[in-house]
């Protein structure tokens, strides 16, 4: 098979309190500033960074969810 070698897989790490893993504040300042390039909008990197922050606060609100008991459980 011919792979295409134009990618490369970076994991991204957000703790709850909004802490990322080491290289994930650089790819993401790469990317919003190429974002930025593109749109023509200067603040694709802030904004980039908050809707990661909002979608980790929707996915702790899930959990949170799911993790209580149900309303009519009889346990």
């Amino acid at each position: 098979m011919d792979y295409n070698n134009n990618y490369i897989f970076e994991p991204i790490a957000v703790e709850n309190l909004g802490v990322f893993n080491a290289s994930a504040p650089h790819l993401l300042a790469d990317l919003g500033r190429r974002i930025s390039i593109n749109t023509g909008e200067a603040r694709e990197t802030t904004y980039l960074f908050q809707r990661i922050s909002v979608l980790v606060q929707c996915v702790n609100a899930v959990l949170l969810h799911d993790s209580l008991p149900a309303a009519d459980s009889t346990d």
